[in-house]
């Protein structure tokens, strides 16, 4: 009995050498064609090298909108700042207002009027402040909270853009063998919340379904920016069709939501409006590249909403090279994500702290743009997708996961960087999408808050050593 526990001994050992033979990463970062069964191969076909010339009229626009009169700046520290808008508050009653309610509450803050969403009001005053308008509205009867009206901006930092002719980004989070276990599935959809998506692009020919505008409360969700349309490319794109570059999905419908306006600004009533929104037309998957320094209540609502609706929601942390936690990247309902660069080494913009779960390739990372091009990026924008996109694999891979159960498997199966266990520069550590979704067809599970040091610390072939020899020394 004993020569057969060991002989099984070493026989495990053969199997975890193999297994982790197998499991290495790949060592190039250039992709001409990466096959994914016997039948299929990608084709990454170079472009037309037509340079982006409007990234920095969008930062421009941005920093106009700073300067602007009707904007408010809160300085968190000499670097980090928050913003919102002027002579605006955000209110949530217990019940919606009749029409005389309405417009008495408006009449007492010397109001411009309001609009309104669910429960949620903003009122704008001709002349008084926000914080007076707080002051004023948390007094009142069947309020639940009152604060500015809080702007969000996307968390991207462009490069001079020529389309490259390959994808590090895939190989470093083992997308390939990923694409074996699962490419996807077309009941699982997966809402993309941000300057909107161009709809005739032809990486989203079949893949998007009816949209919604956010600001202009139609169903027209075209991109006036460029960021949607890039976070959605890393998501989405169409793999096979022999042009442009490849997405991590195949098959998931795309629902694209235009929270956020040319300038590259949108308000937490905006932004939360799209959550509820991309919640109750079925995503179960929401990308969030957008953040601000300041907690809002109003966005928080709307997470929470979502979470009890079991969708996943993926936010960036932002590109400030600060530990100043970003919201909504920093709400526990929320995995919030980091970026890296080729080397697996933080990247020297991204944020670091208690707001990162996990880290996702983020610099120089190709995609879709404006005009039918491509463009390639870099930002913790562009890293969010990536664990956007492993998360609607997940759950395509097996649709029974509950969203907290996808969480821990995203954080659990990812390749520890930095010190050992979680850390405020890496989170949990880089995605690994094959090892991901390896965990969720076993239906593996383990559940923890943002800060408890995962079990996966052991690492997957501790635990497969662990299993054998403790049948070896039973």
């Amino acid at each position: 009995m004993k020569s057969r526990k060991i002989w099984f001994g070493a026989l495990a050992l053969v199997v975890i050498a193999t297994v982790f033979m197998l499991n290495r990463p790949p060592s190039g970062t250039q992709i001409q064609r990466e096959k994914t069964t016997k039948k299929e191969t990608i084709h990454k076909v170079k472009a037309p090298t037509s340079k982006i010339n409007n990234i920095q009229q969008v930062l421009d626009a941005r920093k106009k909108l700073e300067q602007s009169t009707r904007i408010v700046t809160i300085h968190h520290n000499s670097r980090d700042k928050s913003h919102y808008m002027k002579n605006e508050v955000a209110v949530k009653f217990n019940k919606r207002l009749s029409h005389q309610e309405l417009k008495a509450l408006s009449n007492s803050v010397n109001g411009e009027g309001a609009i309104h969403h669910d429960h949620i009001y903003i009122f704008k005053s001709k002349n008084w402040s926000s914080h007076k308008l707080v002051d004023f509205f948390t007094k009142q009867k069947n309020v639940l909270f009152a604060e500015p009206h809080y702007l969000l901006l996307p968390n991207m930092v462009p490069n001079d853009t020529f389309y490259p002719s390959y994808q590090w980004n895939m190989p470093i989070i083992d997308m390939e063998k990923a694409w074996d276990i699962s490419k996807g599935k077309e009941t699982i959809k997966v809402a993309v919340i941000d300057t909107g998506v161009e709809l005739n692009h032809p990486e989203f020919k079949g893949k998007l379904t009816s949209g919604y505008n956010v600001l202009s409360g139609s169903s027209n969700a075209n991109d006036d920016n460029g960021h949607g349309t890039h976070v959605t490319g890393i998501i989405a794109a169409h793999i096979n069709n022999k042009e442009g570059i490849a997405g991590m999905t195949w098959y998931n419908p795309v629902i694209p939501i235009k929270g956020i306006g040319a300038d590259g600004s949108g308000s937490s009533f905006d932004i939360a409006k799209g959550i509820k929104w991309a919640t109750d037309h079925g995503a179960k998957v929401i990308n969030l590249s957008v953040g601000n320094y300041n907690p809002s209540e109003v966005l928080h609502d709307a997470i929470k909403y979502a979470y009890t609706k079991d969708v996943v929601m993926i936010a960036a942390t932002g590109n400030d090279d600060t530990s100043q936690p970003s919201y909504p990247a920093s709400y526990p309902e929320v995995i919030g994500v980091s970026a890296v660069d080729g080397n697996k080494k933080r990247a020297s913009f991204s944020n670091y702290g208690s707001s990162v779960d996990v880290v996702a390739p983020g610099v120089d990372i190709p995609s879709t743009y404006t005009n039918q091009e491509y463009a390639q990026l870099s930002g913790t924008s562009m890293a969010c997708p990536h664990v956007t996109g492993l998360a609607t694999l997940i759950r395509s891979v097996n649709p029974s996961l509950k969203n907290e159960q996808v969480m821990s498997i995203i954080k659990y199966s990812s390749q520890d960087l930095g010190t050992a266990g979680r850390d405020d520069y890496y989170g949990y550590g880089l995605i690994n999408v094959s090892k991901a979704l390896e965990l969720a067809k076993a239906g593996y599970v383990q559940q923890s808050s943002r800060h408890t040091p995962p079990v996966r610390n052991k690492g997957f072939f501790q635990q497969l050593r662990e299993r054998f020899f403790s049948q070896l020394f039973e």
